[in-house]
């Protein structure tokens, strides 16, 4: 019969295990250069073939599929006789052939120990194709070899026994015995060539806390990164936290927080307080009262018109960063009791005031303001506010002798003024909110009938955008003008202060919150001191803090230098430290690092260049 094998059966195992050695390393295919010889028992003895070029080493190889063998004999029923198995020798590569043995008897999934190309097997099926177990070695009648020993083709049988293992499922219709190839020496790994684990050691990549250092009421965020958690944990009430995130805290007083993960790693990171109050900041370049401030997009201030002995048209710029003010450009007019407000592209819009009907915007880019379309009615002390659709809303106002019902809208994409429904009331001094529903509460104010004294107005009214028309809703408890209105975390406007008449110019020290579901409004608590002419400034925990301020003509403290928190969850205002001047007709700006910059204002007839921080 006819073989691929490349040694006649009656060499002797020294004399191939050297050869075998020695091709090993030069060999084509790891077989020597060798293909089909004829092989038969007894038979002499075989050379081999001269070496075929360099390759790359057998270990490196991969291995042909040897579940579509190469030609081989036909099979023979296994019809071997009952020879012996040779001998074991510990390296060898190749083994001498074995001269009998029942064709791969009991070898589960074919091939056991055959060679690389070796051709033995017809339809050696099953098992895990060549899993490389410990110590191929080759084809040599090596009993008892462990898994599946790394010969190309052998599929993990256990235990192959009996010759050379080339047979089939159940050892049927296999070759006798007859030798494959050089197998691969030293392949190595079990079954299924196991994975290394890689073992991921809990760590703490990251905990910070921005920022650093809080005034009292302000917030903080923690953020944190970890690898290889199971429990993640911060102390002071904080709790069970996740892999990745951040949280917010507020604590009273200097906190240092502990970040713990799986019960044993540990990192810190400190939260200080700052005792509250107001620090001195870089003065404006021009003193300035009753003039506008607008947070632009880049964290920049503009400060905007106002007076002096007379209306002015310069503005300037504050920037956080270096604490500073620098001019830009001026206004196309000089304005006070203006409007200014932030459209959604970055430009703000300038409305009326000294300017009577006219508007402009600034650039914020080019530094430079420009004339836009005209009001229809000319007015100032009005409000504008910008609504949902990016359309701004001028309601009110005076024309300089009368206060006005009329309404407008500002149209930013083709700068023209349209007219809007009417207010229910002439009003003028009035406050404005836009709610989180889209509609827009106007509340109190003032209206001077013919004759009769001016007092606050305690009517109110919601604009509905869709419909383009007012009407009234619930009155607050107290008549107002010049309140202030802030719109609160929860939906609900909290209203404050303000004027109840005008003669003797009485201020007040209620507050009351607007509730938009119920449209009512209630009483929440007192301010510590009545103001009129002060600011009223949402801070990032959700308090409002309010500043500055005028009282009454017949209060020798004219003008206040006080400050306090109103705290929404408790409906009550404390004080919080005190301006280092004491101002009216100023702004409140929040900053995004979550101070507040109060600017210019008068006191005692004095106009204010001066600034300072609160945090």
């Amino acid at each position: 019969m006819t073989t691929n094998s490349l040694l006649s059966v009656t060499v002797t195992a020294l004399v191939f295990t050297a050869a075998c050695k020695s091709d090993f390393s030069a060999g084509t295919n790891g077989n020597g250069g060798h293909k089909d010889s004829s092989a038969q028992e007894g038979g002499t003895d075989q050379q081999f073939a001269p070496a075929g070029p360099d390759v790359t080493p057998a270990a490196d190889r991969e291995l042909p599929d040897l579940r579509q063998p190469p030609e081989a004999a036909p099979a023979t029923d296994g019809a071997a006789g009952a020879g012996a198995d040779a001998p074991f020798t510990p390296d060898s590569s190749g083994g001498v052939q074995s001269t009998g043995g029942a064709a791969g008897t009991g070898g589960t999934a074919g091939m056991g120990t055959g060679g690389v190309d070796g051709s033995d097997a017809l339809a050696a099926t099953g098992g895990v194709a060549g899993s490389d177990g410990p110590t191929a070695t080759g084809a040599g009648g090596i009993t008892d070899g462990p898994m599946a020993t790394g010969g190309a083709g052998g599929s993990a049988s256990p235990v192959a026994t009996g010759g050379t293992g080339s047979g089939g499922i159940g050892g049927a219709d296999a070759t006798a015995g007859t030798a494959g190839s050089i197998g691969r020496v030293g392949a190595t790994g079990g079954t299924g060539g196991g994975r290394s684990t890689v073992v991921r050691v809990p760590a703490i990549n990251s905990f910070t806390a921005s920022p650093a250092t809080i005034g009292a009421g302000q917030s903080s965020t923690l953020g944190w990164g970890v690898i290889a958690a199971t429990t993640l944990s911060i102390d002071q009430g904080v709790g069970s936290v996740l892999g990745m995130g951040s949280v917010v805290v507020t604590p009273s007083q200097t906190t240092t927080y502990t970040l713990t993960l799986n019960g044993s790693v540990s990192a810190q990171v400190t939260v200080t307080v700052a005792q509250a109050g107001f620090t001195p900041t870089g003065g404006m370049t021009v003193a300035r009262t009753g003039h506008t401030a607008t947070l632009l997009a880049n964290g920049k201030v503009l400060i905007a018109g106002g007076a002096n002995g007379g209306l002015l048209a310069s503005a300037e710029l504050y920037d956080p960063t270096a604490g500073k003010f620098t001019a830009t450009g001026s206004m196309t007019l000089a304005r006070q009791g203006h409007t200014a407000t932030l459209l959604p592209n970055g430009e703000v819009l300038i409305i009326g005031g000294g300017g009577g009907a006219s508007a402009e915007l600034y650039d914020p880019l080019a530094g430079k303001f420009t004339a836009t379309g005209n009001l229809i009615v000319p007015r100032y002390r009005h409000t504008a506010t910008l609504l949902q659709s990016g359309m701004v809303l001028i309601a009110g106002g005076t024309d300089g002798t009368n206060a006005l019902a009329s309404a407008e809208l500002y149209d930013p994409a083709a700068g023209t003024f349209t007219a809007t429904g009417n207010l229910t009331v002439t009003r003028s001094q009035h406050a404005a909110t836009l709610l989180q529903s889209g509609m827009v509460l106007i509340a109190g104010g003032y209206v001077t009938p013919p004759g009769l004294l001016s007092y606050g107005l305690t009517s109110a009214e919601l604009y509905d955008p869709k419909a383009g028309v007012f009407a009234a809703t619930g009155s607050m408890t107290v008549g107002r003008s010049y309140p202030l209105a802030t719109l609160l975390t929860d939906g609900r406007v909290l209203m404050s202060g303000g004027q109840s008449n005008f003669e003797g110019y009485v201020a007040s020290n209620s507050l009351e919150r607007y509730d938009p579901t119920a449209r009512t409004f209630a009483a929440t608590g007192s301010m510590t001191e009545a103001r009129a002419y002060y600011t009223s400034t949402l801070l990032p925990n959700g308090t409002v803090l309010i500043v500055g301020g005028y009282r009454s003509e017949y209060d020798l403290r004219y003008f206040f230098a006080t400050a306090e928190l109103y705290d929404p969850t408790t409906g009550v205002s404390s004080a919080t430290g005190s301006l280092a001047t004491g101002r009216e007709f100023h702004t409140a700006t929040l900053l995004p690092n979550g101070t507040v910059l109060v600017a210019g204002g008068d006191r005692e007839g004095s106009v204010l260049a001066s600034a300072e921080l609160y945090r």
